[in-house]
């Protein structure tokens, strides 16, 4: 993760929703931000990174309340570190930083912990949990809805894709998931094979293997 040291136009700066972990922007801080700017108090650059959508714009990882005191103020710049991530979810990078001084509400926990998950199915409940600032057991409780269908999406397209003969390979392969992963999914092929086999004999057009065949 790389971190360059800069002065950037303050309109330059945008607040990203998606990858914002609080509900909102505490007024009381933002003033008490303000007042200290005002009174010469130097505060640490706030963090950013290159827009991934719009060109010449910065969303902020880290310092929403800084950056909202220096525009009350009337600042036309502002002193930021823009951040390379190299792969890191942002979401998840800007909810680790919140938490320095003011822990995550349960409601804002589990929104940031559904967001990440959707975002990248691959994570762990524990690696969410330590940068939310919850146990494993309380991600779980907080995605559980969503790795079932993960799950069972991922358990259709094995089951589809192996009724059409493809190798266990290339259906690792195609989907991205480890040999050990795709073996524990095809265990679970008999319980899903009546009512899947129920839907190819009436002959639904989703399950026909043209159709499967330009999914895959």
């Amino acid at each position: 993760m790389a971190k360059t040291a800069c002065t950037v136009p303050i309109t330059q700066i945008i607040l990203d929703e998606d990858i914002y972990p609080r509900e909102g922007v505490s007024l009381k801080r933002v003033s008490m931000f303000a007042e200290n700017i005002r009174d010469g108090f130097k505060f640490d650059p706030i963090e950013v990174q290159t827009h991934p959508d719009l060109t010449g714009k910065y969303r902020i990882l880290d310092g929403v309340h800084r950056w909202s005191a220096y525009k009350e103020i009337g600042a036309t710049e502002i002193p930021v570190h823009i951040i390379t991530l190299d792969g890191l979810d942002p979401l998840l990078y800007a909810a680790k930083k919140a938490i320095g001084p003011l822990q995550l509400t349960e409601d804002e926990a589990k929104t940031t912990a559904r967001r990440a998950y959707e975002n990248n199915p691959r994570l762990t409940s524990f690696e969410i949990g330590q940068v939310i600032g919850r146990s494993r057991q309380a991600v779980d409780a907080y995605i559980a809805d969503l790795r079932a269908s993960t799950e069972l999406e991922l358990d259709l397209k094995i089951f589809r894709m192996n009724r059409l003969g493809l190798p266990q390979e290339r259906i690792a392969n195609r989907l991205s998931v480890p040999q050990r992963t795709l073996s524990d999914h095809l265990a679970k092929m008999p319980s899903l094979a009546i009512p899947l086999n129920a839907d190819l004999l009436t002959g639904n057009p989703y399950f026909s293997g043209a159709t499967l065949l330009r999914a895959f």
